[in-house]
């Protein structure tokens, strides 16, 4: 029975992506993309507060209508009074202007004594260099009392590197 679910599972999602995959090929690649890098640094509160530091890459596609702005980061936090030392890694979404941002992040906590792993899917809001974000951590297993479980952060990143691409146009040739 299971296993029966899982293959109806497996191919539902194939076909899913398979049909957005056939859109994906006819859409043509936005004029400009820019690719931006940086480092941030951040506080995040919760029930403890803790300083965030880390690095984020973001791709962002450049159009009149709903851009698409896609981002990978990595980082650490600490707690100076619980002592707790965390590592994340993440990846964020925004499509549109003024819309939100949905990501997620994986995370690495420890006490120096016992570890836990775990994810944390987060929403947020970013307007140029600022980024709000809202979370929680479900660590596993979740022993640890003196850690955030919902969280938000508000994360201050500065670009040191932008990269501009241009599209090529294919230029139309006039027939004599």
């Amino acid at each position: 029975m299971k296993f029966s679910l899982f293959i109806l599972f497996i191919i539902g999602v194939s076909l899913s992506f398979s049909q957005g995959f056939n859109k994906a090929i006819n859409k043509k690649k936005p004029l400009v993309t820019v690719k931006k890098r940086g480092g941030y640094i951040g506080l995040q509160r919760g029930k403890y507060n803790n300083l965030e530091f880390g690095f984020e890459l973001q791709k962002k596609s450049i159009k009149l209508v709903k851009p698409v702005t896609h981002a990978f980061n990595g980082g650490f936090d600490y707690n100076l009074n619980e002592n707790i030392l965390g590592f994340s890694a993440g990846y964020w979404q925004k499509k549109g202007r003024l819309n939100l941002t949905y990501g997620g992040n994986i995370v690495f906590k420890s006490n120096f004594d016992q570890n836990r792993l775990g994810f944390s899917p987060t929403v947020g809001y970013k307007l140029s260099l600022l980024h709000l974000q809202v979370g929680y951590n479900v660590l596993v297993p979740n022993t640890f009392k003196n850690t955030n479980t919902l969280f938000i952060s508000l994360r201050l990143v500065l670009i040191t590197d932008r990269k501009f691409k241009w599209r090529k146009r294919k230029k139309k040739k006039k027939d004599k």
